[in-house]
């Protein structure tokens, strides 16, 4: 991909919590900050780029190491996930270059290493491999500056390079480019604390025909937790050949009664051929209903909706619901027995762990 293919331009400044971006029209976009994640130095944390979502950290503090994404496709102008992350098709042989700002906030001069290291989408998450592990993507790609010495309140440009071999073999695969820092131990003993902060990339090998993402919405289902809130659920399978990463909202209504927007759950990111639930938590309580209830999600340029009846259940069991999709006349059962355990999700696209060690903080959270 030449260059002048690419949306570039400015970034402008501003916190983890950024949710939006909207590309001017034309050839040339100023991307903001949705690819932006910003360490904390004063956390021991691994932390990912990248969120359409409201940071769920510290938001008094803004100090700290950034990176954030510079360069999308221009083709992908639309999709707001390459406009957070490395999001690509690629023909073997094919060379690209992306550029990702460093940004240091604190009162302090850092020493920023910058390297790929391996990812996986693994039990419905982005995972991130233990310190530089490699895997097929990360041995591509490379950065025109290993380490930067940033002063207070300075940014600098780092270009990521991705080489694929001409014999790489189709499929898509997954890593991050990391800017990490490190501070040594206090004199008389103690843990060297070792930070990280990334961009993810999502990189598919194949023809002129890159795949298409897509994704059906299976079931939907009335929930309520042991505490009483209530939740709505969908089981989503990717149907298409790319990865998602879904985000969304839900509506209820009843008549002249409306309830929500509730948003989804996010961090929930499937692989081709994938399947598991998206939860959207009710933020206030409802009449149990009956309720119309309409649950939209989308990843990207794919978007889908679908439409049941629900009532919600006094205590613990989940109703059964018939769902269609898109208006298209589609129709699913859901069938959820009573004492179903509620999923695990993150809380967030923005991943935070704390570690004691380095090789238990560099672990896939």
């Amino acid at each position: 991909m030449r260059i002048h293919d690419l949306l570039r331009g400015p970034l402008v400044a501003g916190v983890i919590a950024s949710a939006t971006a909207t590309p001017h029209t034309g050839a040339i976009a100023s991307l903001r900050a949705d690819a932006t994640a910003t360490l904390h130095t004063g956390a021991i944390a691994s932390l990912h780029a990248g969120a359409a979502a409201a940071a769920t950290i510290d938001h008094t503090r803004e100090n700290g190491i950034g990176i954030r994404l510079v360069d999308a496709p221009l083709q992908a102008r639309a999709d707001s996930r390459a406009r957070s992350y490395i999001v690509d098709h690629l023909k073997p042989g094919t060379v690209i270059h992306r550029r990702v700002e460093v940004s240091n906030t604190t009162g302090s001069p850092w020493v920023v290493s910058l390297y790929p290291a391996a990812a996986e989408i693994r039990d419905r998450g982005f995972r991130f491999a233990p310190g530089r592990t490699p895997n097929d993507l990360s041995t591509w790609i490379s950065t025109n500056r290993r380490e930067i010495l940033l002063a207070p309140g300075a940014r600098s440009m780092v270009t990521a390079t991705v080489d694929v071999p001409k014999g790489a073999a189709p499929g898509e695969r997954y890593a991050m480019i990391w800017a990490e820092v490190a501070k040594d131990p206090p004199p008389g003993g103690g843990l060297r604390q070792v930070n990280r902060v990334g961009v993810r990339v999502y990189l598919s090998v194949g023809g002129d025909n890159p795949p298409a993402a897509d994704f059906t919405i299976d079931t939907l289902t009335a929930q309520r937790t042991p505490d009483g809130q209530q939740i709505v659920s969908a089981q989503v399978r990717n149907t298409g050949g790319r990865a998602l990463d879904l985000t969304g909202e839900v509506t209820l209504t009843n008549g002249g009664l409306t309830a929500g927007p509730y948003q989804v759950r996010t961090g929930t990111t499937l692989a081709p051929g994938d399947a598991g639930p998206v939860i959207a938590p009710l933020t206030e309580r409802v009449p149990d209903g009956p309720w119309h209830v309409r649950f939209h999600l989308e990843s990207g340029l794919a978007r889908h909706t679908a439409e049941a009846d629900i009532r919600f259940p006094a205590a613990g069991a989940a109703r059964m619901a018939a769902a269609t999709m898109d208006g298209g006349g589609f129709l699913v059962a859901a069938i959820v027995t009573a004492g179903i355990a509620l999923p695990a999700l993150a809380a967030a696209s923005f991943l935070l762990v704390r570690g004691r060690r380095r090789a238990r903080h560099d672990a896939a959270p």
